[in-house]
């Protein structure tokens, strides 16, 4: 299997695999946040994802995941070798991350890529998303606003998380008309387990439905997946409670169960090469404070499934 993928239209040459880094700085620090970057890049991982919101839900969290990520680049002396992607225009968070009602605008997404900057120890990132969409801003001048940080070359290129892809196909229209650098990437919920909370109205988290995914194939936008082991699920966390506890996931499982054991793998790793075999081009986002989980979700890479195995873990009956 491809161990590296090309964002068209960029030149950027991602791993097959992301890496998630909210914990860091919080759940991991010093060296032993760098042993897992180290493991991530020496296994051959190169993207690496964090946010200037992280992680706000704990106590003394807030900007923590990018200061410890920049710290690592710089111990770890990896910068050239790492991809870095960051997001902000996250919508307001209460007392500990008080954000203002039209979150994304000129002067926030400035103020928060000034932040994000600064604690990352960086000059430019690689990869800037929006981690929200808002639609009562037009998306062409989302683009607008986005351009400009390109233009100061704070920011290589652009992304959308959690974005309809109807938004995105008209902020890419107009990217189109005008010259101007498009979103080249939907950071956007997929794993082999389906959620079982519903997509509401902007601006809400979303996951890739069929006709998504559709969209994907035909605009050749890829997708960076987060939550792509469904929060542990087939490592068999959360099938009593929680965001994709359902008997259709509890087939999907035991589906992923049974085909690791004929294959010789892990159902995790099975969960995310599900994902690195679908039609539209798809980069899995893991996330783990553990040396052994980061090697297995790396290992997923080197699973190759049948198309009639890809299609049955998913069957519905």
């Amino acid at each position: 299997m491809k161990t590296m993928v090309t964002m068209p239209g960029t030149g950027l040459e991602v791993s097959a695999l992301g890496y998630g880094v909210a914990g860091f700085g919080t759940h991991v620090k010093g060296a032993d946040a760098d042993r897992l970057l180290a493991a991530f890049v020496d296994g051959g991982g190169n993207l690496v994802d964090t946010a200037h919101c992280y992680a706000y839900w704990l106590e003394g969290g807030l900007g923590a995941s990018e200061r410890e990520l920049g710290a690592c680049l710089s111990r770890l002396g990896v910068r050239d070798r790492v991809i870095v992607a960051t997001k902000g225009g996250h919508p307001d968070g209460g007392a500990a991350y008080p954000k203002p009602d039209m979150y994304i605008s000129a002067a926030v997404i400035a103020s928060d890529l000034d932040e994000s900057l600064e604690r990352l120890g960086l000059d430019s990132v690689d990869l800037y998303y929006l981690h929200r969409d808002d639609p009562r801003v037009p998306a062409a001048e989302v683009i607008e606003i986005l351009n400009v940080e390109v233009g100061r070359g704070r920011v290589r290129y652009l992304g959308a998380s959690n974005w309809a892809v109807s938004r995105i196909a008209v902020a890419n229209a107009h990217a189109a008309a005008h010259g101007l650098r498009g979103l080249v990437v939907s950071q956007v919920q997929w794993s082999l387990a389906v959620p079982t909370w519903t997509i509401g109205p902007d601006p809400t988290i979303r996951y890739v439905t069929p006709s998504d995914a559709a969209w994907h194939v035909a605009s050749g936008v890829p997708i960076a997946a987060y939550s792509a082991t469904a929060n542990g699920y087939f490592a068999g966390v959360g099938h009593e409670s929680g965001s994709f506890a359902s008997p259709e996931n509890e087939l999907r499982c035991a589906r992923a169960v049974e085909l690791a054991g004929r294959i010789g793998c892990t159902p995790t790793q099975v969960a995310l090469a599900w994902l690195l075999h679908q039609e539209p081009t798809v980069v899995p986002l893991f996330s783990t404070v553990s040396v052994d989980h980061l090697s297995e979700a790396m290992g997923a890479t080197e699973v190759a499934l049948s198309a009639e195995g890809v299609e049955w873990l998913a069957r519905e009956e």
